[in-house]
C-alpha cells in the first residue's frame, strides 16, 4: 500500500475503528476491485457513445462480428455471448435493427430459424469502435508496469475460474 490513504482504506481504517470484531482486509482487494470496475466502465462507454452505441449495443455488434462470415447468430446464442437475458437482447437488436446495423431473418434451410445478422454498416461501425476500444485499453492498461499487468491477468483468470463454468 502506497503513503497515503486511498478511498478504500479510509474505509477500512474506519470500520476497523468502530467494528475491531470483524477482519476488514477483504475490502481491501474487492472495494477496489469494485471502485476500479466502476471507472473502467465509465472510461470504455465514452468510446462506445462516440460511435452511438450503448455497452450493450457494442456486446451485440462485436459478438456478431466475432462470428465471423456472414457475421450472424441466432438470439439465443446472442444472449449466451453477451451474458445477457433474451428480454434484455430483443431490445438491443430492436435499437440495432431500427439504426439499420443489424438485421433479423430466418435461418439458411430453416424458416422457423431466426438469425441477427450485422449489415455492411453495421460491421463498419463495429470495425471502427473496436479499433478504437482496443487503443483505449491499451491506454488504461499501460498505466501499469507490463510484470504487473500479466501478474494481474492470471491472478484474475485463476479467480474467475472458480466462479464461471470452462
Amino acid at each position: 500500500m502506497t503513503g497515503h490513504l486511498d478511498h478504500v482504506a479510509r474505509i477500512q481504517a474506519e470500520w476497523a475503528r468502530e467494528r475491531p470484531d470483524l477482519d476488514v482486509a477483504p475490502q481491501g482487494v474487492i472495494g477496489r476491485l469494485h471502485r476500479l470496475a466502476a471507472v473502467l466502465t465509465e472510461q470504455l462507454t465514452t468510446v462506445y457513445r462516440r460511435h452511438g452505441l450503448g455497452e450493450g449495443e457494442f456486446d451485440v455488434l462485436a459478438a456478431l462480428r466475432r462470428a465471423g462470415e456472414p457475421y450472424e447468430r441466432a438470439p439465443g446464442e446472442l444472449a449466451l455471448h453477451t451474458m445477457v437475458t433474451t428480454g434484455a437482447m430483443t431490445k438491443r437488436v430492436d435499437r440495432l435493427e431500427r439504426d439499420g446495423l443489424v438485421t433479423r431473418r430466418s435461418g439458411e434451410g430453416d424458416g422457423r430459424r431466426r438469425v441477427v445478422a450485422l449489415t455492411a454498416a453495421g460491421k463498419r461501425v463495429i470495425d471502427r469502435a473496436f479499433a478504437e476500444h482496443m487503443a483505449n485499453e491499451r491506454r488504461l492498461l499501460d498505466q501499469l508496469d507490463p510484470a504487473d499487468a500479466r501478474d494481474l491477468e492470471r491472478i484474475l483468470t485463476t479467480w474467475l475460474g472458480r466462479f464461471e463454468s470452462p
